[in-house]
């Protein structure tokens, strides 16, 4: 079974759906432009199978809204290797929470990703991967950016 890229890119926006107000007051430093940068890159291997980024990253601010939401449909709120299918299945509180607004999206080439112009402060870093026809992984690590500086991610 083939998954389009953009449905995978909705697997990692199954934390990041729908139509009620999340706490918008929350996300506002996210909104401010910095002179920070995540440079990512997918280098994720499991049982001996490489796996590479099949879609966009997404940037997530860090609130106490979202470190919630992440803990639950994650199992962590610092990294973890979830299939997107765990993920799509479990359920959140206030499922229905719309904070996409302040969710930034840099699509993978070449497994390799940026996000520039970023404020200081805690991110969640989404990046659905798979390897051959195997079910889709999405990857997840919470990243600081502080002092203006570019951050390294390998994922």
């Amino acid at each position: 079974m083939s998954i389009r890229p953009l449905a995978l890119a909705a697997v990692a926006a199954a934390a990041l759906s729908a139509c009620a107000p999340a706490p918008a007051a929350d996300f506002a430093w996210s909104q401010r432009t910095g002179q920070a940068a995540i440079e990512g890159r997918v280098a994720y291997a499991q049982d001996g199978k490489s796996y590479a980024c099949v879609a966009s990253a997404g940037l997530t601010p860090e609130t106490p809204y979202t470190r919630a939401r992440f803990r639950t449909l994650y199992g962590s709120t610092d990294r973890a290797a979830v299939p997107a299918a765990v993920v799509r299945a479990r359920t959140v509180p206030d499922a229905s929470a719309d904070y996409t607004g302040f969710v930034r999206s840099e699509p993978c080439r070449d497994g390799r990703f940026r996000f520039s112009d970023l404020p200081d402060g805690g991110w969640f870093l989404i990046v659905p991967v798979r390897t051959g026809d195997e079910p889709p992984l999405v990857l997840m690590r919470r990243v600081d950016t502080r002092g203006g500086r570019v951050v390294n991610v390998t994922l």
